[in-house]
């Protein structure tokens, strides 16, 4: 039977051997398409397989694999625990979706398109699941290097131009990474994750400032990779450049940003951090809101659905801070249930942009008229046409359903699971104790702030929505319908149908993510989990007693 700690290994090595086998197989492009789907499969199949391991009873269970055998903080540790564990699913479904979607033409559009797939999805699932600083960083890169090719795949000048932007921008945050390290690593002399909580409320007074300066370093180059106001300026033409799946699967990007936020705050600046705690909630919040409110500007000001799918992700990157500033646990978890409903909407419509924008080859089909009684005027458009009766092309049809429910999920309205996400979200906002608290557990001034945006968000993201939907799906009489292939549309099926899952099963995944939002805000199991995990002996040699000629016996 393969035990937790060998199985958090599979999401790590999985994608790096596909990816191996992949560059062997040369030129052989469909191949190593199916090739990619296989992995991505038994890849959903091991993230859930985590989850059904780390979710057991209440308190949950925390699995730490130790690499080379060494205990930490010495030696590399991959840590399993209720948030990995979503965040590996959420990271297996998109991938899936997106790896399908590429067998329709994109993944023939470059010969290493499916290798450097599978290293992104290396890089996210081990970002996800290291214990410690350095190897966070080692796989942030991994992530990085895959996602520039990616980002060019397909070439043109404006993935170029673009692309260069996304990579200055990265290169700029990673060099800001190393120093916040560096620092880090200087005050505590550690950079196991659970090691650092562990000191930080023993760090002297004379260098507490140089541990939040670091802190600070570090949350500036985390911020910029969540697409946070105003680090976010290369986001918007970077995925309205890039390619359809991959656009799809950067919508994962800015989640890691927020993950490691919220992984170390809770972790390193948790109520036990002494004069430490809760260190940068403020500056969390305000970044947050200024980039929901950045993102709403970008909403009114966008015609193209390209780019409201990616402001939309800007808004939900803020809309995740500022609940990550609130700092109290029924905030972050409706803000957990929100993370995998946003990001399956974004990149449902990521994914939609291509084939909404695309039209059919040659003339369109002439529509059917219907007979009309003499003088009966009344069913006839400008053109003499009937109205009535007017066939709708398959496509279009499906087309337009797909995009109602992006818009419904991405917007926040029922029945859909963002309406769901965003009703959790102000709740916790009005009564972050719950409604059974006391008057002192009212609101706090940030939290009717981010209250307001929240609604502002919804009602802005409908109207762009709606504007562009009428002018993709009501305005279309010249236009032939756009063809598309069943690879294509089963993808965006899908991530609409993970929305609807959320949906019914609400409570279930309530469940969860309180769960895991009472975890992270008491990070004593883990930091425990980690720290008492003990190396498995080695073999031994057998012990021989040699008599020498003499001695006694």
């Amino acid at each position: 039977m393969v035990t937790l700690p060998h199985l958090m290994f599979v999401p790590v090595v999985l994608p790096l051997l596909a990816a191996v086998v992949m560059l062997l197989l040369g030129g052989r492009k469909r191949l190593k398409a199916i090739v990619n789907v296989f992995a991505c499969v038994a890849g959903l199949g091991v993230a859930l397989a985590l989850m059904a391991r780390v979710d057991v009873e209440e308190a949950g269970t925390i699995g730490v694999a130790l690499a080379s055998n060494w205990e930490a903080p010495f030696g590399i540790a991959l840590v399993a625990d209720r948030l990995s564990a979503l965040m590996l699913v959420l990271t297996a479904t998109v991938a899936l979706a997106t790896a399908v979607y590429s067998t329709g033409g994109w993944g023939r559009a470059g010969v290493y398109f499916h290798p450097l797939f599978q290293l992104q999805l290396m890089g996210l699932n081990g970002a996800f699941l290291t214990g410690d600083l350095f190897n966070l960083f080692v796989f942030f890169e991994v992530m990085l290097a895959a996602s520039y090719g990616l980002q060019l795949h397909g070439s043109g000048p404006a993935r170029v131009r673009t692309g260069l932007h996304y990579i200055a921008v990265n290169l700029i945050a990673s060099s800001l990474f190393l120093v916040g390290l560096a620092m880090l690593y200087g005050v505590t002399g550690t950079l196991s994750m659970a090691d650092i909580a562990a000191k930080v409320p023993f760090v002297h007074e004379t260098d507490r400032g140089l541990l939040h300066a670091g802190a600070s370093i570090l949350a500036v180059a985390f911020l910029t990779k969540a697409a946070a106001w105003p680090l976010n300026f290369w986001l918007v033409p970077a995925y309205t450049a890039a390619s359809a799946p991959v656009a799809a699967l950067f919508a994962l990007m800015t989640k890691v940003g927020f993950y490691t936020l919220l992984r170390l705050w809770t972790l390193i600046f948790a109520d036990a951090a002494g004069p430490s705690a809760h260190f940068g909630s403020d500056a969390l919040l305000v970044f947050g809101l200024l980039t929901m409110g950045g993102g709403v500007l970008g909403l009114l000001a966008s015609f193209g659905l390209g780019r409201i799918a990616g402001f939309s992700v800007i808004v939900s990157a803020g809309t995740l801070l500022a609940a990550l500033g609130v700092y109290e646990t029924s905030v972050t978890a409706a803000a957990l249930y929100y993370l995998p409903s946003a990001t399956l909407g974004a990149s449902a419509m990521f994914l939609l942009v291509e084939l909404v924008g695309r039209t059919g080859i040659g003339d369109r089909a002439p529509l059917p008229q219907v007979e009309l009684e003499p003088g009966d005027d009344t069913n006839l458009d400008e053109d003499e046409d009937a109205l009535v009766g007017r066939a709708i092309p398959m496509s279009m049809a499906l087309l337009g359903l797909a995009f109602i429910a992006c818009a419904l999920v991405v917007a926040g309205l029922p029945p859909l699971s963002g309406f769901v996400g965003k009703v959790l979200l102000m709740t916790a906002l009005l009564s972050p104790e719950g409604f059974n608290a006391t008057a002192s557990a009212a609101p706090s001034t940030g939290a009717w702030w981010l209250f307001f945006m929240v609604l502002a968000s919804g009602l802005v993201a409908t109207a762009s929505l709606a504007r562009v939907g009428i002018r993709h799906f009501w305005s279309t009489a010249d236009r032939p319908p756009p063809a598309m292939k069943l690879v294509e549309g089963a993808p965006v099926l899908a991530l609409l149908l993970g929305c609807v899952w959320l949906t019914l099963h609400a409570e279930d995944v309530l469940r969860y993510t309180r769960a895991t939002a009472a975890s992270l805000h008491a990070p004593d199991a883990y930091i425990s989990a980690v720290q008492a995990t003990m190396p498995r002996p080695g073999p031994t040699r057998p012990v021989v007693e040699r008599v020498v000629e003499g001695s006694a016996p």
